[in-house]
């Protein structure tokens, strides 16, 4: 016969997925006394504390964190405070709503009588994990039914948030697929290539930034950047220089006023004062023999022409990085291309990797001399990148831990020629992903 159990009284019970003791809340409001919890069967040393309560209000004080499992006795008067919760009329599952309402991460096991089974299933249906029939209820059918409601409860919480962590990751991905650049390239001759990969596990933006424009004078101006660190706010903060470099560009700025200016907008835009970004700019006459570079605390860049070893061009003229001297300024210097001529641009990522086990980095000049050694292989455009991103990761022996971006300019004197003959024009180029390059066939550099 069934045995009452008064309130606290622990319990043994089955043992758990997890062999450790479960507490049951019982909400139930029996003026004659007759309903008793049943004796719960011992097994494996597992226990179950029992709490009653005889009112909302009641459980709503017993209802705590270290409670797995309630049992709500659906002919518990729904009172006021249920039927006004949200301003409903009351309704035979009122009371099960306001329980789920104040416990939405507690498995709730419904209580009712044998000739309720269609209340007793549309409580399942509205939230419940299970019912049970009054007159049927038994120690070893409340156990198994304890153990079943609360795993229940436990995967349907892990699926809620594993839907909602693909849902989130695929926001972020529409996201930061539409804050990537789209190259503007539309009547040049130069042919643009990138390569990114961000540090951050599964993210598609990093740090590092990068943007190409061409103004309607010709001139073909490109960007590439890198705020310190490499989490989501300075994701953030350098798309936002980014944009602001793109809309500066495109209003006529160069050199060292639009680095002045987009100092100003990093520093009205930072979390603090010790973030700062590496700039480097390049402005590429209309006939492409010649360019203006600026750089910003950042690696100069990379120029390789047919016929000679690829080489840096000029850095002792650089000044600080953005954010970090109030009225820094930076120079820009003019340098000779050549007609034909493929320019590589990178993110300190590329040359900060080590070199084995040991701490030595790969560093510029080890950067010079892979490019060489991969151009002497015959490699050029996106296989070029690819290469150089892909051995740059096996001589760090795994992924590297900061930020990646690495773009490829190229002219091709020949086909500037014939395109200027034959009053073609250039084509702009389909944006990248990350960690992938240009679409193969957009750009086929000489080198």
């Amino acid at each position: 016969m069934p045995v009452p159990v008064p309130q606290q009284r622990s319990v043994p019970t089955a043992e758990t997925s997890y062999g450790a003791d479960l507490t049951l809340l019982v909400i139930e409001d029996d003026p004659a006394g007759t309903f008793t919890v049943p004796e719960l069967p011992a097994a494996a040393g597992a226990r179950v504390r029992i709490r009653t309560a005889r009112n909302l209000t009641e459980a709503g004080r017993l209802l705590t964190d270290d409670v797995d499992c309630i049992l709500l006795d659906l002919a518990l008067p729904s009172g006021a405070e249920a039927r006004t919760a949200r301003g409903e009329d009351p309704d035979g599952l009122a009371t099960l709503k306001h329980v789920l309402r104040i416990a939405p991460g507690h498995a709730v096991l419904a209580l009712t009588a044998q000739e309720d089974a269609e209340l007793a299933a549309e409580a399942v249906r509205v939230g419940a994990q299970d019912y049970l029939f009054r007159d049927e209820l038994d120690g070893r059918l409340l156990s198994r039914a304890i153990r079943y409601a609360v795993e229940r409860k436990r995967a349907d919480v892990a699926q809620h948030q594993l839907t909602e962590s693909r849902l989130r990751a695929q926001e972020n991905a529409r996201l930061e697929r539409g804050l990537l650049p789209t190259p503007l390239l539309e009547g040049s001759d130069l042919h643009f290539a990138a390569r990114y990969r961000p540090g951050r596990s599964r993210a598609l933006l990093g740090g590092d930034f990068y943007d190409t424009v061409r103004t309607p004078d010709g001139t073909v101006h490109v960007m590439i950047g890198d705020v310190c660190g490499h989490g989501p706010d300075e994701a953030a903060l350098g798309v936002e220089l980014r944009i602001a470099w793109r809309a500066l560009t495109l209003a006529g700025l160069c050199g060292d006023e639009l680095l002045s200016t987009l100092q100003q907008v990093l520093e009205h835009e930072r979390e603090s004062e010790e973030i700062f970004a590496t700039l480097c700019t390049v402005d590429i006459a209309p006939d492409g023999r010649r360019a203006g570079l600026c750089l910003a605390g950042h690696p100069a860049p990379l120029i390789a022409r047919q016929g000679r070893a690829a080489h840096l061009l000029p850095y002792q003229d650089g000044g600080p990085a953005l954010g970090l001297l109030p009225r820094a300024r930076w120079p820009r210097r003019q340098v000779e291309l050549g007609g034909s001529w493929s320019l590589m641009m990178y993110t300190d990522g590329l040359i900060e990797g080590r070199i084995g086990d040991g701490t030595q980095r790969l560093g510029q000049d080890g950067m010079v001399a892979m490019i060489n050694r991969q151009l002497a292989e015959g490699l050029t455009g996106e296989d070029l990148l690819e290469a150089a991103v892909t051995h740059v990761r096996e001589l760090n022996g795994g992924e590297l831990t900061d930020d990646v971006a690495v773009l490829l300019l190229n002219r091709d004197q020949d086909v500037a020629r014939h395109r200027t003959h034959h009053g073609g024009r250039g084509r702009s180029i389909p944006r990248p992903r990350p960690g992938q390059v240009s679409p193969a066939g957009a750009q086929r550099p000489p080198l």
